[in-house]
């Protein structure tokens, strides 16, 4: 494809991400869907280019005041990730000229906002909490792309053999640090034809929600319920470490996002999970259950500002009112959830976002409403799990997980046992 009509796309769906009024990676493919000519490699570029701007938008925006021309094609420009060789080529001598002079602009002077690159409304909590160092830490490994996280089916595989199927197939892969089910995979590989994705052997999972699954600790033969399943990454998990025994329930209030777990469950080879859709928290069914459940995973809906590395359109997408309603949202599922716990049953509250307010606050005012439930030390449960320096991942009891910290997306999570 020719440099300036490369360029001229990368503006146009610049343009249709930047509205911020859907998720970026449903906007991405619904592009690509209707540009359907379009090579991997200029594929590539457009993704990497669009996602480079949203994680840096306040910087580059700030950046793109000078120059002239279309905003969104300024910003494709500073943005640029695919080949230099093709940029160069689309642009004019005076777009030339002002690329080099941006470029070379001294971003250290820079204010801290264009530095950090997140809304006042995020950074201000997590400054407070961090501290200054610590928080520019955090900022720039948001700003930065996640690895790609694989977890072994171990009622499939060995590891060690899914590692040596990795490497056979040319994609370099070493084992996660702390979980002993992971693999981490360098950049981006199609894995979706290889044999060990296939066959159930892998599947993507980040580290950080592999930890959930562990302090969930499901045993065979167990009544389990993940109570916001989702597309069943974790449900998946949990079935593993059940050895396919026992009664696993998916529930989630979205069909869609359950659809999505059918062609991963076919691959898993995973008998033991019955997933099934609920109106709302306080479903029949959930009162149908109560009192029988051994453990109950609540991945609670949250803002999602965990997960920066993979979705940055998030933190310009989400606001303190939705995360202040949120906050009532998570507290009103856990309730209900833990009416399924049975006497000595196992109840873990998590979310992927990074702020208090979703976190700890919830943990403790549920801790206060709810004194038939006594917490546990996550570091604790982490190290029967097998996890080597779980007291690493853990702060005041409970799991919390830090990209610049962890390599993992932002994860925490409460445990309790019912008394």
């Amino acid at each position: 494809m020719h440099p300036n009509a490369l360029l001229d796309l990368s503006t146009e769906l610049l343009r249709a991400v930047l509205k911020l009024d859907q998720p970026a990676d449903a906007v991405v493919s619904a592009f690509f869907r209707r540009q359907a000519k379009l090579g991997a490699r200029e594929r590539h570029a457009l993704a990497e280019t669009t996602y480079h701007v949203l994680r840096h938008r306040l910087r580059l925006q700030h950046l793109a005041q000078s120059g002239s021309g279309a905003i969104e094609r300024r910003l494709a420009i500073l943005g640029w990730q695919g080949t230099p060789g093709v940029l160069q080529s689309a642009l004019g001598p005076n777009e030339q000229q002002w690329l080099q002079h941006v470029q070379a602009l001294d971003l250290s002077t820079m204010p801290d906002k264009l530095r950090h690159n997140l809304p006042d409304w995020i950074a201000a909590p997590l400054r407070e909490r961090l501290g200054e160092e610590e928080f520019m830490a955090l900022a720039g490994a948001l700003n930065e792309a996640a690895p790609l996280d694989l977890r072994v089916n171990l009622l499939k595989s060995k590891r060690e053999d899914a590692l040596a199927a990795l490497q056979a197939a040319g994609i370099a892969a070493q084992p996660t640090p702390y979980s002993p089910w992971g693999l981490r995979v360098q950049g981006k590989p199609a894995l979706n034809k290889l044999e060990v994705f296939t066959s159930g052997a892998v599947e993507v999972q980040d580290e950080g929600s592999q930890l959930l699954a562990l302090l969930v600790a499901p045993k065979r033969g167990e009544m389990v319920v993940d109570f916001c399943a989702g597309a069943g990454g974790k449900t998946l998990a949990l079935g593993a470490a059940m050895r396919n025994t026992g009664r696993l329930y998916a529930f989630d209030v979205s069909g869609s996002r359950l659809d999505a777990l059918k062609p991963r469950l076919a691959r898993s080879g995973l008998s033991n999970v019955y997933p099934a859709q609920l109106a709302h928290e306080r479903d029949e069914r959930v009162k149908r259950l109560a009192g029988k459940i051994d453990r109950v995973l609540v991945d609670a809906p949250c803002s999602g500002l965990g997960t920066l590395r993979r979705n940055p359109d998030l933190k310009w997408r989400q606001s303190p009112l939705a995360v202040q309603e949120l906050h009532g949202k998570q507290a009103a599922i856990l309730a209900s959830a833990a009416r399924l716990v049975k006497s000595g049953g196992r109840l873990v509250y998590a979310t992927c976002s990074l702020l208090p307010t979703e976190n700890e606050d919830i943990a403790r005012e549920f801790s206060a409403a709810h004194p038939e439930y006594e917490p546990l030390d996550a570091a604790k449960l982490l190290a029967q799990a097998q996890v080597p320096q779980a007291e690493d991942l853990v702060s005041e009891g409970f799991l919390r997980l830090w990209p610049h910290r962890h390599a993992t997306d932002g994860f925490f999570a409460a445990v309790w046992q019912r008394r």
